[in-house]
């Protein structure tokens, strides 16, 4: 058996708990992967509290969360080029959650860990490093280009800031005051979140990264060039009403494998702020679900 941290039903923290799950059997193109370190995102406790029914289905109880790192303790039918033992890291596959001892993850998006990367730091990037890199290849800024980050202090922000550096462009992050430090120490140009947003940005913008949604994004949209580069995971339907889109989401094996070189060259930094022991699972998932943490919160095991 392997111990996991979910929840039984729909609805708040309080259907949260530890729960025994079997050791699952990988399939064809599938591994077994002994968690080291599973990322803590936003996402899940909004599966949890039942707002991605329709994007997400769960049988209950679940595990919660969607991105690991660990040691591949066995391999499917069909499986080349991962071997038992090998560190790997990718996002788990439909059905299964990240905060246990075993869970299965897809081949296709898996990537191996390069000795230089920890598994904290890997188990963080293929949710939140991941869809910044997506969202940024898809607007293909030019260098130079001015893009605005709503949202700018969380894990997808921080990721995306120094993405969007590292292509050279300008960026202004939208961010609470307490997370103004994080902004600024990574290059990036401070502005204020708060109502009237439009009214602090310096200047139009070609590109905005929106990761709020609601009366930030509609405001947001006034600075932009032109609405088709509006791409949002806040609320991308309201970015299709405004001409952009949501972030079309890869989590393949390239993609990984590319972002965990950037982490091994010193281009991105997860800039994971809390780590918390598989024990203390239901405390990681509070302090994201309190929207003040800034970068990333990890549960290790072990």
């Amino acid at each position: 058996m392997s111990m996991a941290y979910g929840f039984s039903e729909y609805g708040g923290p309080e259907t949260q708990q530890f729960f025994d799950v079997p050791v699952p059997s990988p399939g064809p193109g599938q591994l077994l992967v002994a968690v080291h370190a599973a990322g803590v995102n936003p996402a899940d406790w909004k599966v949890r509290a039942g707002t991605r029914k329709d994007t997400v289905p769960v049988t209950l109880p679940a595990v919660l969360g969607r991105e690991v790192a660990g040691v591949v303790a066995e391999t499917g039918p069909r499986v080349t080029g991962f071997a038992v033992g090998d560190p790997v890291f990718g996002a788990t596959a439909t059905g299964f959650g990240g905060y246990t001892e075993y869970t299965l993850v897809n081949t296709a998006s898996t990537a191996h860990k390069p000795d230089s990367v920890s598994f904290t730091d890997a188990a963080t990037l293929p949710v939140a490093a991941g869809t910044a890199y997506d969202a940024l290849a898809t607007l293909d800024l030019a260098p130079g280009s001015r893009l605005l980050v709503v949202g700018a202090g969380g894990g997808v922000g921080v990721a995306a800031l120094q993405l969007a550096a590292a292509r050279d462009v300008s960026v202004i992050g939208v961010a609470s005051e307490s997370k103004r430090e994080v902004v600024e120490s990574l290059g990036a140009s401070w502005v204020a979140s708060g109502e009237r947003l439009a009214a602090r940005v310096p200047g139009p913008v070609d590109a905005i990264f929106d990761l709020v949604g609601g009366d930030a994004l509609a405001e947001a949209a006034r600075v932009v060039a032109d609405p088709a580069a509006i791409i949002s995971t806040g609320d991308p339907l309201a970015a299709r009403d405004l001409g952009g889109s949501g972030v079309e989401r890869r989590r393949t094996s390239a993609v990984f494998a590319e972002l965990a070189a950037l982490v091994a060259d010193g281009t991105l930094d997860p800039r994971v702020a809390h780590r918390f022991p598989f024990a203390h699972a239901g405390d990681a998932l509070a302090m994201v679900e309190s929207g003040h943490t800034s970068g990333k919160v990890v549960i290790e095991f072990g």
